[in-house]
């Protein structure tokens, strides 16, 4: 685990602690690295109560409740998609903050979309931000930047509220 990774995990320990936040996550293309990172670090328990691996379209729709229309209409992977997993894994796991990751981290084109886009959300009460990040690495590459650039993305929001 690089120094980078180490930073962001110890970050967002320090701040959900300090702040007695909890944390939720929706990972698909990550495959559960971001629950990995946050629970490296001993006392995770106190604030992250659940992480789903949604990898596939039938448990986004039916384990998380992503709309089918959404899916339909923008992808797998995109934006819109992101968005409603982190909605929905906070509503059900009932937390302050959720991230979720939906991409394709390669080799082949999915949906007609390219190897390593991305699509990155975090939600926080009503309000949910999304980013679109672009990977150029190797498959393993591009699941652990996907899983940092996650994790930063959750603390630039939480710090500020």
């Amino acid at each position: 685990m690089g120094p980078g990774i180490s930073d962001a995990i110890r970050s967002v320990h320090g701040l959900f602690k300090e702040r007695g936040l909890t944390l939720s996550a929706a990972e698909s293309c990550t495959g559960g690295l971001i629950s990995h990172y946050v629970t490296a670090l001993p006392g995770a328990s106190v604030f992250f109560t659940a992480g789903v691996v949604a990898y596939s379209e039938k448990i986004k729709t039916t384990l998380l409740g992503v709309s089918p229309e959404v899916i339909r209409n923008s992808g797998i992977v995109s934006a819109e998609t992101a968005v409603e997993m982190a909605e929905k894994v906070r509503s059900l796991a009932k937390t302050d903050y959720s991230v979720s990751t939906t991409g394709n981290l390669g080799p082949d084109v999915l949906e007609g979309k390219e190897k390593g886009l991305v699509y990155i959300a975090v939600s926080k009460d009503g309000k949910t931000v999304s980013r679109e990040i672009r990977l150029k690495g190797s498959r393993e590459e591009n699941k652990a930047e996907a899983a940092l650039e996650a994790l930063r993305l959750l603390l630039e929001v939480a710090e500020r509220g």
